[in-house]
């Protein structure tokens, strides 16, 4: 006897609430799995969806973005217990870049907490840490829930994003300042704004319930026709988001909960994020063993490099003259940079080889025509972000 599969069985990744629109749009029939959900890799070209977001105005489906609730009378207690930073400096209507830790002081994950009110948090992270979360919460009077299948997101980036939810009637839209969030109203539907994203240009963040998804969806592209509006896929936004230096859960580095083989899991002083360390505040996950890694100092970093050459250097490993042609390091990301004009990278590599205007070898290969040809590229540690333009923390944005 056949028993008839459950629907989760038939179709084990689920559907984003604007998945309707974004299949009508898709060319490619490129897909990739993000926290459950399938979302566009591609829907025309890697291309135009990249000079999209620097030049116009784009849509980017963030609904599997993991989102969290943290409300209770210990609700900040617990979070500045969790995360490095100091959130007790976070005011109600603004948003934080955040990383937690395990007791050793390794990276389990990067996210953003937003301050919905004094005793209430949500938490964005692109992978599920619930385990972690409950496990941290014990002793305090806080309670934790998933809420990312309640809300819908979508990230409006580019130089004409303010322009065009002006035009969609987000009143006051202008006045947001980076890292802050406002509740607002387009057409009767709510939706909570905020000025943040993945792609270090000017662009906001949409969160809606699911059924003014498709609603909101249409309303953005008839308000952004005039603007060049496009939605982009995962690959365009991976461009942006190296030119800006941010770091990519599994490709940058792993969570501490995932690594299977020692030294492969990174702590935030080595991922250059020291920045988002508070050691003056109350104890949090791994202040020991930051505070000590912090007065030895670490034993590797991530930088940033310009690499000669036109041609990526994707998985290079990293040599130098001072160490005799040793092997000092490896890139994690690398793209040519339209935009900057570049051929950039981030790489992770042993000190004391990661001074800004030190000289490193990437080990490249390339395959031309069915042939494979080593390049051994002279690469230069240069500060990060590689592209960071005014428009970006403009306020209110010159968007015309």
């Amino acid at each position: 006897m056949n028993t008839p599969l459950a629907p989760h069985y038939k179709k084990p990744l689920w559907e984003t609430p604007f998945a309707e629109r974004a299949r009508a749009l898709q060319q490619r029939d490129s897909y990739v799995p993000w926290a459950g959900y399938s979302t566009v890799d591609v829907f025309t070209t890697v291309e135009q969806e990249y000079f999209a977001i620097r030049n116009a105005t784009t849509l980017f489906d963030l609904t599997p973005m993991v989102k969290y609730r943290i409300a209770g009378p210990d609700a900040e207690r617990y979070v500045n217990r969790l995360v490095t930073r100091d959130i007790r400096k976070l005011k109600v209507g603004r948003v934080s870049y955040v990383v937690w830790c395990n007791d050793a002081g390794h990276l389990i994950d990067d996210g953003t907490v937003f301050r919905i009110a004094e005793h209430d948090f949500r938490i964005c992270t692109a992978e599920r840490q619930l385990d972690w979360f409950m496990d941290s919460a014990i002793g305090f009077k806080v309670e934790i829930e998933e809420v990312t299948s309640e809300i819908a997101a979508l990230a409006v980036q580019g130089p004409t994003s303010c322009f065009v939810l002006k035009r969609l009637g987000l009143e006051g839209v202008e006045q947001l300042k980076p890292f802050e969030w406002r509740n607002l109203s387009a057409a009767g539907r709510p939706v909570m704004v905020s000025r943040t994203g993945f792609t270090g240009d000017l662009g906001y963040e949409l969160w809606m319930r699911p059924e003014h998804a498709l609603g909101l969806w249409d309303d953005l592209m008839d308000a952004g026709q005039s603007r060049g509006i496009r939605p982009i896929g995962s690959q365009a936004l991976n461009m942006a988001r190296i030119e800006a230096g941010f770091l990519m859960p599994n490709v940058d580095f792993i969570s501490a909960e995932h690594t299977i083989r020692l030294n492969r899991d990174r702590s935030p002083l080595e991922l250059g994020l020291e920045w988002l360390i508070d050691f003056d505040k109350p104890h949090f996950n791994g202040r020991r063993a930051l505070l000590e890694e912090n007065r030895v100092g670490p034993k590797r970093r991530l930088v940033g490099l310009d690499v000669a050459g036109n041609k990526p250097a994707h998985g290079a490993l990293l040599y130098s003259d001072e160490a005799g042609l040793k092997e000092v390091g490896h890139v994690t990301s690398a793209m040519w940079s339209p935009t900057c004009k570049r051929n950039i990278a981030l790489a992770m590599i042993n000190t004391p080889h990661e001074g800004l205007g030190s000289t490193v070898w990437a080990d490249v290969y390339l395959n031309r025509e069915l042939m494979w040809e080593r390049r051994m590229l002279r690469s230069q540690v240069v500060e990060r972000p590689f592209f960071a333009p005014a428009r970006r923390r403009a306020t209110p944005p010159n968007d015309r």
